[in-house]
């Protein structure tokens, strides 16, 4: 049906306080602070396996633990600014791919002139001989291979940075749900 919301597909966590989601030796205060390193890999390793076109909702089971009303609303802010700070580093982390790219390609394209023209004055200088060409053929292939970083980087390498930045985008705009278990 048009107009129809896609279904919010849940993420579950189990802890015994809220704390437990949180990065302990971060000094920053309780909405400030990062999400423990466990907890950020069950969560991304299950938001990866989620279908692309869906939302996320985030369900925090608290079995324990005596937190206020005011730290139970907090983590869903919190959660929410720290996985789009994460998406914001890796934005920051492509932005220097693509940078480190272009150099490497100015790099590989200056060498694969250089190398045509040295193949073409060794043509030149030393003729059609078995040497010349193999001068020649090295010369080229020698060009080619200076440019494989940047093909690499322009062709793959960027794919999973966007693929995680997303999913970090979507885990951002996550719903977060906390329900108290005695």
């Amino acid at each position: 049906m048009a107009g129809e919301k896609p279904p919010v597909t849940p993420i579950e966590v189990r802890v015994e306080n809220i704390s437990q989601l949180f990065d302990t030796l971060d000094p920053f205060p309780f909405p400030e602070r990062d999400l423990d390193s466990d907890a950020e890999e069950y969560i991304v390793g299950w938001a990866r396996e989620l279908p692309r076109d869906q939302p996320i909702s985030l369900i925090v089971h608290v079995t324990g633990g005596q937190e206020t009303e005011q730290e139970s609303k907090l983590v869903g802010t919190a959660l929410n600014r720290y996985f789009d700070y994460r998406a914001g580093i890796i934005s920051r982390d492509l932005n220097e791919l693509f940078r480190i790219g272009r150099t490497a390609l100015a790099i590989g394209l200056s060498v694969l002139a250089l190398c045509l023209f040295a193949a073409q004055f060794a043509a030149r200088r030393i003729g059609d001989t078995e040497v010349g060409q193999f001068i020649q053929q090295s010369l080229i292939i020698l060009g080619w291979v200076a440019n494989w970083k940047p093909i690499e980087t322009f062709l793959y390498d960027w794919w999973p940075l966007i693929r995680r930045r997303n999913l970090y985008r979507r885990l951002a705009l996550a719903k977060v749900e906390i329900q108290h278990y005695p």
